[in-house]
């Protein structure tokens, strides 16, 4: 079957290590909307850290599609139209945020226009030996106002969808396996990055927001190319059609992928495209 719908993780993924969205890859991608293609961004972030992108690529033009939350929620970001939505319950979140505080692990979670968070100046681990303010990276990225709450547990009286932890790497792999202990038989608790840990609706991942979107479209699993980096990213790579790991993922996700392409600083995506859909070379 042709390829009728692309999916992208975007960190390490369709961006390179700058946050950058390539010409090349630009190009190719507003060429396969031209034809008929369906652009999929399939993100561990909020719906407001993909719109500025979405925009870039002319999905709001195409009825594309966000996968946020890394699943939780699936919106059509041309009618703002929430296509799938499944958050924790206000118990399971009050019971996280109160079981965290035994770590050093900072939480943060978003409502609205705001990140939550206990202390906007708590805001740098070490990372690659480097000071790294992940709060600001976060808050920026996905364009939130920060709100200091000093008792998150407390706090929370609405469903949320995600809650997502960040700490020095060394301390997080050391302790997630306690921080996760109280709730690993009915959420989902993983690694998004070294840094990042989170936690969301049990079931919850990019395939099964797939599952549950597209195939009620009539798309068909051997219509869809998917492109990865990272564990949160295995699920969709092996539920489609055409799974692809980008050269610098993991080698967990290699070992599982379909194909492997050149890396995110080296246009991977567009590399895989032109090799499985050449009708969208924009040079032809």
């Amino acid at each position: 079957m042709a390829i009728r719908v692309i999916i992208m993780d975007i960190d390490g993924t369709l961006l390179n290590d700058k946050k950058e969205l390539t010409e090349k890859t630009k190009a190719v991608l507003l060429n396969a909307q031209r034809q008929g293609a369906l652009l999929v961004l399939a993100s561990g972030r909020p719906t407001s850290g993909l719109r500025a992108l979405a925009k870039e690529l002319e999905m709001d033009q195409h009825h594309g599609l966000f996968i946020c939350f890394n699943g939780a929620k699936v919106i059509d970001c041309q009618s703002d139209e929430v296509l799938f939505n499944q958050a924790m319950s206000v118990e399971d979140s009050k019971a996280i945020l109160e079981h965290l505080k035994k770590f050093k692990a900072r939480p943060m979670f978003d409502k609205g226009e705001y990140m939550y968070v206990n202390d906007v100046f708590d805001n740098y681990i070490t990372y690659k030996g480097e000071p790294f303010n992940v709060m600001k990276y976060e808050s920026r990225s996905n364009n939130y106002l920060l709100c200091e709450k000093r008792d998150l547990a407390a706090f929370v009286d609405f469903e949320i969808n995600k809650i997502l932890t960040y700490g020095d790497p060394e301390y997080l792999q050391a302790h997630y396996q306690e921080m996760m202990e109280p709730f690993k038989d009915r959420l989902n608790c993983m690694f998004t990055a070294d840094f990042y840990f989170e936690f969301t609706a049990k079931g919850i991942d990019k395939a099964k927001a797939l599952d549950s979107v597209l195939i009620p479209m009539g798309y068909h699993r051997d219509e869809m190319i998917a492109f990865g980096d990272a564990q949160n990213d295995k699920t969709m790579i092996e539920y489609v059609g055409h799974g692809i790991a980008m050269e610098n993922a993991s080698a967990e996700l290699k070992a599982v992928a379909d194909d492997i392409t050149l890396s995110n600083n080296h246009d991977g995506i567009a590399a895989a495209l032109l090799k499985y859909m050449p009708e969208i070379d924009c040079d032809k």
